[in-house]
């Protein structure tokens, strides 16, 4: 498959765990683990997935996972899984992390930027040496000053010093990177996330990011307990799911520990997943 001049590959860097009602806000248990069977400690298994654009200039990846920076007890409460890493999956690509151009971040929550820096020699340091990376200058703003409820989320070490290093780049709203590829700003997970749109006008990939982090949060009232303004992202859903229906788009799933991205279609007033896709050999 190729988008354009950039060919798509799928990076997976890990697994970890968060709690399934937290994962699935107001909808029941009972109906949420039918598709998302939880551990002993009601944690349901989330992936970090990514989307590697290679063109003949760029090697473009979007956001960096859990990274590696984190001591046992924090490893225990997130059941985080180190059997793959960000270097072995680069590596299968024949690619290290020297090779990346350019890092698109969605937003700074640790699960999407903890692998944006990283501890070499007991110093922190950026992890893709050669990258720039981008994210909304919005949603720096709030990671730097966010709320008692979310701050948690915003791990200072694993962006701060990207800033410091100059190699933090803002964008501000809306914006092309380039022809294929268009941030769409959505503010109900959090202030300023930003959705990447990959299209050349015949193919169009969604990278979801937090607003649909698996692919049984299509239906319309399956929205994450964690999300600071559910109800916009509500309205957010509807407005995106619409338009991936009209026009065929592919939506990208960064968490969901199977589907790598689907197609939707209209059930009843909302929504569900149409086909399946583990990886872009099987389009």
């Amino acid at each position: 498959m190729k988008i354009g001049k950039y060919k798509p590959s799928i990076i997976e860097s890990g697994f970890f765990g968060l709690d399934g009602g937290a994962m699935f806000g107001i909808i029941p248990k009972v109906l949420w683990q039918r598709t998302n069977l939880p551990d002993e400690a009601n944690r349901v298994k989330l992936a970090t997935r990514h989307l590697l654009l290679e063109s003949k200039s760029k090697k473009i990846l979007i956001d960096t996972g859990m990274g590696s920076k984190w001591d046992d007890k924090a490893k225990n409460i997130y059941a985080v899984d180190e059997s793959r890493s960000m270097n072995s999956a680069l590596a299968q690509r024949g690619l290290k992390t020297e090779d990346i151009t350019d890092v698109i971040l969605t937003h700074l929550h640790f699960d999407h930027t903890g692998g944006s820096t990283i501890i070499k020699d007991g110093k922190l340091e950026p992890a893709f040496p050669n990258a720039n990376y981008f994210v909304q200058k919005q949603n720096f703003d709030w990671a730097r000053n966010s709320s008692d409820r979310d701050k948690g989320s915003y791990i200072k070490e694993n962006f701060i010093l990207l800033f410091e290093e100059g190699v933090l780049n803002f964008i501000i709203g809306n914006a092309k990177f380039d022809d294929e590829i268009e941030f769409i700003v959505i503010n109900g997970h959090t202030f300023g996330q930003q959705m990447v749109k990959i299209s050349d006008g015949s193919n169009t990939i969604l990278f979801c990011a937090d607003l649909m982090p698996f692919v049984s949060h299509i239906p319309l009232p399956y929205i994450m307990g964690y999300d600071l303004q559910p109800l916009v992202t509500l309205e957010e859903k509807k407005k995106y799911l619409k338009l991936a229906l009209n026009e065929n788009w592919k939506l990208f799933f960064g968490h969901d520990p199977e589907i790598a991205f689907a197609t939707v279609k209209k059930f009843g007033e909302g929504y569900i997943a149409d086909e399946k896709f583990r990886s872009f050999e099987e389009t």
